[in-house]
């Protein structure tokens, strides 16, 4: 049996280009794409689930790979992969800031550890926070959903020359400015009451000038913030959770779903 020229292109086609969106997506997502995960795993998950979803998709355009159109089509699906999987990496991001305005106002923003996940420094809380939300994206099937998501994504978003919309980078942004809001919303519980006892302590030693503060405010605290972040952590944990899904929410949208 003979094979044209034609239908080989269509077939590599067919494979290449799935492969460049979910491959991308999964260099960004959390967990999956983090240096933990090798590179070569990646690359195999990706070439697994194209070929697995390859007779699913609509048929893409019999363009050469090679060509001027094959590179601008391959070029398209990797930022619709790397912007459905950019937003969740927000939300990590979001949980990173949060976990840094505590640590200062705790004075611990000196306490940091390299992340073995991004290979940066980050504070000792920062990177609590961080193992936090990773189990609850775990928990939640946060990494099943956005394979599904993308996998969903190639009927709205067909392989195509077009590419991915111009609304799609308004939602990036636009949630990119909701991460900050979330941050804050994640700290402010245990911010507030930490600024509460320093202010406090501030007061004493204006009452008490000979009181120290640099050797009694300093470990007091940082034992009071421990304290109040143990007993606003069940109120801090359904805001992660809150976040996460308006991050799943965003990449659904990017998808065109």
């Amino acid at each position: 049996m003979e094979v044209s020229a034609a239908e080989a292109t269509a077939f590599v086609g067919s494979l290449m280009w799935p492969f460049m969106r979910i491959s991308a997506m999964l260099m960004a997502i959390p967990v999956i794409g983090t240096r933990m995960v090798s590179v070569r795993i990646r690359v195999v998950l990706a070439a697994l689930i194209s070929f697995v979803v390859m007779p699913l998709i609509p048929e893409v355009p019999a363009v050469d790979p090679l060509s001027v159109a094959g590179l601008t089509i391959s070029i398209h699906q990797i930022l619709i992969g790397l912007a459905m999987g950019f937003v969740l990496q927000m939300v990590l991001a979001a949980l990173t800031i949060a976990g840094e305005v505590i640590s200062m106002t705790m004075g611990l923003g000196f306490a940091s550890m390299v992340d073995p996940a991004n290979g940066v420094n980050v504070p000792m809380l920062s990177q609590f926070f961080l193992i936090m939300g990773t189990l609850m994206f775990l928990a939640m099937g946060g990494h099943l959903m956005i394979i599904q998501l993308v996998v969903s994504s190639f009927q709205s978003l067909p392989v195509t020359g077009e590419g991915i919309p111009r609304e799609s980078f308004w939602v990036i942004i636009k949630f990119a400015s909701q991460m900050f809001i979330g941050a804050a919303w994640v700290a402010l519980p245990a911010m507030i009451s930490i600024l509460t006892i320093t202010l406090a302590m501030g007061v004493m030693t204006r009452a008490a000038p000979q009181l120290n503060i640099f050797s009694v405010g300093f470990p007091v605290t940082m034992l009071v913030g421990f304290i109040i972040l143990m007993l606003v952590m069940p109120s801090i944990l359904p805001r992660f959770n809150q976040i996460l899904l308006q991050g799943m929410q965003a990449s659904q949208k990017i998808g065109g779903l």
